[in-house]
């Protein structure tokens, strides 16, 4: 009886990941939030058991808040000072210390002019997140709306979007799940659902700043995630190279993610971006929504974030996990 009840609660549970886009709660006003973290080991069957892959595990942390609607993280970023800021899909950004430290958190919700109409009163759904290398200014992408918006880092002000045509015809609910900020200032889009050739995914790949009316058009490429999986999150390691988060839900594994690696020297109109896994969060790892990546410097060390969205579910955490990345892969 258990695990049929366990099976129906995660099949109601999928339905309702794939219509979450219409299923949140309204998102709290800006205000300070109180995070509680409570430290996890990464494999529940060995907890000596310390690595997934090539990724060195030096902590995780499940993550719940103490006011309103705390949750629903999609993407994050890490601020110059340490602190993380979490982008829920409702258009709130979190701010808080690295678990273990000490200090309060803060939710700021981020403004947008709605560029058309829509069928949802507020249309928000901000699945992605990239920041320029002297933290002045921030992207994020609006999956229901499909435009990208820029703020400056404090937070103040309504953000300067735009629309393309090229991701008009993308999945409302499967769109604009990825973006990075190169070096140079290109920006790399990948959307979630969007098919391509060869079973791939659309990327697109701007020339510069995508908000801004002098950026020509992109061009297009494709990604190919591991079969059954969507690119969920991408994120500029060094070295000409990405990493591209991927999850997928079954009946049987629940949430899964992969982490694929994608080089980018041979990027060009029509390109097809392969890469390969190197590494899987399955259990008996810890297993969730994971949605996010950000990439930390400290002292030397390539420090890799990964986060998951609730999507408000009572069977969901929000779950945030640290790996030091090798040198090279």
């Amino acid at each position: 009886m258990r695990w049929m009840i366990a099976i129906i609660v995660i099949g109601f549970g999928m339905v309702l990941l794939a219509t979450s886009t219409v299923t949140k709660p309204s998102r709290p006003g800006s205000g300070p939030v109180t995070i509680a973290a409570t430290p996890l080991v990464l494999d529940s069957d060995d907890p000596s058991q310390t690595r997934a892959g090539p990724l060195q595990y030096l902590g995780g942390w499940e993550l719940k808040g103490r006011r309103g609607l705390f949750g629903g993280l999609s993407s994050m970023l890490i601020r110059p000072d340490g602190k993380i800021w979490a982008l829920s899909d409702g258009g709130v950004m979190f701010t808080f210390p690295q678990p273990m430290s000490p200090g309060l958190g803060q939710a700021t919700v981020l403004r947008y002019k709605k560029p058309r109409k829509h069928w949802m009163p507020r249309p928000t759904d901000s699945e992605s997140i990239v920041a320029d290398p002297e933290f002045r200014h921030i992207w994020v992408g609006y999956e229901m709306v499909e435009v990208i918006c820029r703020y400056t880092t404090d937070l103040a002000h309504i953000g300067k979007c735009r629309a393309w045509p090229e991701m008009e015809g993308w999945p409302e609910a499967e769109s604009l799940e990825s973006m990075v900020r190169l070096p140079d200032g290109r920006f790399l889009v990948i959307a979630e659902g969007e098919p391509s050739r060869d079973g791939g995914r659309a990327v697109l790949l701007f020339s510069g700043d995508p908000v801004e009316k002098t950026t020509p058009r992109p061009i297009h490429m494709t990604y190919i995630p591991p079969p059954g999986y969507n690119p969920t999150d991408a994120l500029w390691i060094g070295d000409n190279q990405i990493l591209v988060l991927n999850r997928r839900a079954t009946l049987y594994d629940g949430f899964t993610a992969v982490i694929k690696l994608i080089d980018l020297s041979a990027m060009k109109p029509g390109a097809v971006l392969g890469g390969r896994e190197i590494a899987r969060l399955a259990p008996p790892l810890l297993s969730d929504n994971y949605e996010g990546l950000a990439l930390e410097q400290r002292n030397g060390q390539r420090i890799l974030w990964v986060v998951s969205d609730d999507n408000y579910l009572f069977f969901q955490r929000t779950l945030l996990l640290k790996f030091a990345l090798p040198e090279h892969f």
